[in-house]
């Protein structure tokens, strides 16, 4: 039996043209009738690294018998030389956060996934607790269970005041250990759910893992890293999913 949790993940590999160029996560999000691939915004595009991607691949589970079976899946990021992506900003600046919208016509008829909706985001903040237990559910360095096409989990707790913007930001800090492909994975906290009112995927979902947060005084050969990281409040994703 597989936990849905894990079938909420999408391993995501960005290309241009032909080159296969990062490995990164995401997971997928249903708003009534439309169906989006959620992941940070750099993993799309990031101009101080010049990465500029033209295409995603992820990864479909064809066989809910068998999950060893899959097939990839393209989805264009431009669409008559206009991207199709959807990011935010507020008034601290960009979010890094985007959904792109994904075909359901052109999905496999037999696509295993799960998908969180807004029911899933969090409405009373006061009720999440700074060290929180969160899980983070993605790709690390690409890494994963390469039979059954699935993600691994790292445990996280909540280290700054969840519902406050630290630092201005619309984000908070997780304190845990994360690596590069991690990017977009969603952050999520178990959630009581007696009446079912989550269906079959009774997680909340809290918020799209963005980076590791490194301090710039830190001297490199005597100070750890802080292993603390930034995690984008998942209610941006209201409004990138709304009516375009």
């Amino acid at each position: 039996m597989i936990e849905s949790i894990l079938l909420a993940a999408a391993r995501i590999c960005t290309f241009r043209g032909g080159q296969r160029l990062t490995n990164a996560s995401g997971f997928f999000f249903r708003r009534d009738d439309s169906l989006f691939l959620v992941t940070s915004r750099h993993v799309l595009h990031d101009a101080p690294s010049g990465h500029f991607p033209d295409r995603l691949e992820i990864e479909l589970h064809t066989d809910a018998a068998d999950f060893a079976q899959s097939t990839g899946f393209s989805i264009p990021l431009f669409r008559n030389g206009i991207s199709v992506w959807r990011q935010g900003n507020d008034r601290a600046g960009d979010i890094d956060v985007a959904v792109v919208e994904i075909d359901r016509a052109a999905l496999p008829a037999n696509a295993v996934y799960r998908a969180f909706t807004p029911r899933h985001l969090p409405v009373h903040f006061e009720h999440i607790e700074v060290g929180t237990s969160l899980l983070v559910v993605g790709f690390p360095l690409g890494f994963h269970d390469t039979l059954h096409h699935l993600p691994v989990v790292r445990q996280a707790v909540i280290a700054s005041s969840f519902g406050m913007r630290f630092q201005g930001q619309g984000y908070f800090l997780t304190d845990a250990r994360t690596h590069r492909g991690t990017s977009g994975a969603p952050v999520v906290m178990r959630a009581a759910d007696p009446e079912g009112f989550l269906g079959d995927l009774p997680w909340m979902l809290l918020g799209v893992h963005s980076a590791r947060l490194d301090v710039g005084t830190r001297d490199l050969l005597i100070d750890e890293a802080l292993g603390l990281n930034c995690v984008w409040y998942a209610d941006i994703l209201l409004t990138l999913t709304g009516a375009a």
